[in-house]
């Protein structure tokens, strides 16, 4: 048989066995035996039985690498268990394999597991490993406020005034949320600079207009700048928009009060008391919609980092 012939005939039979042979799962479908093992690796952690979920989910891996369920199983739960090196690893390979549409979940998860890597180097007074962790997790999720607001405290810790600045002052510029601009205003306020204090408010306020909560910080600057005109004025156009606030009445009553209107200030100072003493700007989540009455990292219903925002009114 010649060397063409031969060819022939092999391509012939190649061809052959390939239209006889099934069809392969579609796209990335999974098997019967995965599916299997996940769902048993499913129901063992619902159960919290941790050792044997992860060893269900090391079998589905050891049948696809890289499957994004069994990545994300082993994740949870070494996030469960406050293994944050495990998680590092595990996360960096979802994210590698992460399609378009999912990388900004799989980031925001990147930058809170370097969030927990930074706070646990905290802990151990490693304040260079904790910086690296934090610009991390900010360089994964511009947006993740306690990445940001951390990255400043740890180069304070560090002595470096500077750069806790410059952290704040980006971080700001992409969210001007309230535990933020606070932070900035304590540091104008040590340097002497009013209006940099005002200022800071203001621009934040033009980026972010229907936030009460920005809107009743530039009055408190204002009152506290002994701008009794302008911080009564801020806080009456608050009002209009939520009247029933008591910190706002709280300080109207406390500006009436400097500038001699002794009835006035009784009468702001009644309403306040009659609506509570939750002086503190409240939160909510935006994932559950629980409420907190101030800032914190972690929501205390749902237990999510980076979701409580604050309220409009």
């Amino acid at each position: 048989m010649s060397l063409v012939a031969s060819l022939r005939a092999l391509l012939s039979l190649g061809l052959r066995r390939l239209l006889a042979a099934p069809a392969p799962p579609a796209g990335d479908a999974d098997d019967p035996r995965t599916l299997e093992l996940l769902r048993r690796a499913e129901e063992a952690r619902r159960a919290r039985r941790a050792e044997e979920a992860g060893t269900l989910y090391r079998q589905v891996l050891d049948l696809r690498r890289a499957h994004p369920g069994a990545l994300r199983g082993l994740r949870e739960l070494a996030v469960e268990a406050g293994a944050w090196g495990e998680a590092l690893e595990l996360q960096q390979r979802l994210h590698a394999a992460a399609a378009a549409g999912e990388r900004a979940g799989e980031a925001q998860w990147l930058a809170v597991i370097h969030y927990e890597l930074g706070r646990a180097e905290l802990g151990r007074a490693n304040t260079p490993a904790a910086l690296g962790h934090f610009k991390n997790a900010v360089r994964a999720d511009r947006d993740f406020l306690p990445a940001a607001l951390a990255l400043g405290d740890a180069h304070e810790l560090a002595g470096d005034h500077r750069e806790a600045m410059r952290a704040w002052e980006r971080a700001a510029e992409t969210a001007p949320a309230l535990p933020l601009l606070v932070r900035l205003e304590k540091s104008y306020r040590q340097e002497g600079r009013p209006s940099r204090m005002i200022a800071l408010y203001r621009q934040a306020l033009e980026r972010a207009p229907d936030d009460l909560g920005l809107a009743v910080a530039l009055g408190r600057v204002l009152f506290e700048l002994e701008m009794l005109d302008e911080a009564a004025d801020q806080f009456e156009k608050v009002e209009v928009q939520a009247p029933d606030l008591p910190a706002v009445h709280a300080y109207l009553g406390a500006v009436f009060e400097r500038r001699g209107e002794t009835r006035a200030a009784f009468e702001e100072y009644r309403r306040a008391l009659r609506l509570g003493h939750a002086f503190d700007w409240p939160h909510r989540c935006a994932a559950c919609g629980a409420t907190a009455p101030t800032w914190q990292e972690r929501c205390p219903g749902c237990r999510r980092w980076n979701t409580l925002h604050s309220a409009r009114a």
